[in-house]
């Protein structure tokens, strides 16, 4: 829910930005392609997991039964 508000606040605050402040349209579109990559991370990364900490849950082990270890794509890993 919030990240839909986010994503209509932020176009919104940017029309803001050119009509109320006459910031020019090439530098308002600049910073935000510029601003796009390092969010886009930051969101990918919270909404994916990060792939972090899924060994210490409750219930889950290191390293499948027989001693196989898996790589992070989820198949035996190659020794």
């Amino acid at each position: 829910m919030w990240l839909m508000v986010l994503c209509c606040l932020i176009p919104l605050a940017a029309l803001a930005a050119i009509l109320v402040f006459k910031v020019p349209v090439s530098q308002t579109l600049s910073f935000g392609l510029i601003l796009l990559c390092p969010l886009s991370h930051v969101l990918m990364m919270a909404f994916m997991g990060g792939g972090h900490g899924h060994a210490s849950q409750p219930g889950s082990s290191a390293a499948p039964e027989g001693g196989e270890s898996i790589s992070s794509t989820g198949r035996p890993a190659i020794r």
